[in-house]
């Protein structure tokens, strides 16, 4: 890889910047200081320093945001704004959502570029689990847990009848709940909702997997998963 390329994934900046470093001297590779923006580095071998600090490169990035409503879960829009124009110092890393969320609903959007990972998650046959927190318009009944344990009739984004993989119901209170489920059908908690008569008022993701949801994330703030939420994510699937 280019030594400035690396800079730039490395440390968020663009080329420019990064070749700024080397002209500066400041960038070492190994225990020689290089000049050459087009050297050409072993990112997994070689050990790059910004003056003495050692710098880490990571082939795959692994962000949790806090998605706020108005954004779309696309890469891009002509006319509206996405979740990626909230992340544009990691735009570079050509990241994708896993698991997407409506445009009105809030909470733990996944984004990576780590494509056999985001397969994992959201492969049907793999289960795994998303909460979300939802307020309804009417109140939930015991009987709604039972409903939403057997599977509802809800329709694809063709409009043909699926019924949903059994979801877990908890009733906060009359009007609040949380829902887990295995599976992402076409607006399926928004239909689910429909089918048991409760049109949805609110919804936020809440976890996906065994990961919360970190409650020190704003809306649209983010954070790069630690280590240890990777790899408990990556439990999942062995």
């Amino acid at each position: 890889m280019r030594l400035d390329k690396y800079l730039s994934y490395a440390l968020s900046l663009s080329r420019r910047d990064s070749r700024e470093l080397i002209n500066l001297g400041r960038i070492r590779v190994n225990e020689h200081k290089i000049y050459k923006k087009d050297f050409c580095i072993d990112e997994y071998h070689d050990q790059i320093f910004l003056d003495d600090e050692l710098l880490t490169y990571h082939k795959f990035v692994y962000l949790m945001m806090n998605k706020p409503q108005g954004y779309l879960s696309a890469t891009k829009d002509d006319k509206l704004p996405t979740v990626l124009d909230l992340i544009a110092e990691y735009k570079k890393h050509n990241l994708f959502i896993v698991g997407r969320l409506d445009i009105d609903t809030e909470g733990f959007l996944l984004l990576t570029n780590d494509g056999k990972f985001a397969y994992n998650i959201t492969k049907p046959s793999n289960n795994v689990g998303k909460m979300y927190y939802l307020e309804i318009d009417g109140e939930f009944t015991k009987n709604d847990i039972l409903l939403c344990q057997e599977g509802l009739m809800i329709k694809d984004g063709k409009g043909r009848f699926l019924k949903t993989k059994p979801g877990e119901l908890k009733i906060i209170k009359q009007s609040k709940a949380y829902l887990t489920i295995y599976e992402g059908k076409y607006h399926q908690v928004k239909q689910m909702c429909n089918q048991l008569g409760k049109p949805l008022l609110y919804l936020r993701r809440e976890r996906i997997g065994t990961i919360n949801l970190d409650s020190n994330l704003q809306l649209g703030e983010y954070r790069l998963l630690t280590n240890q939420e990777i790899e408990e994510f990556k439990k999942q699937f062995t």
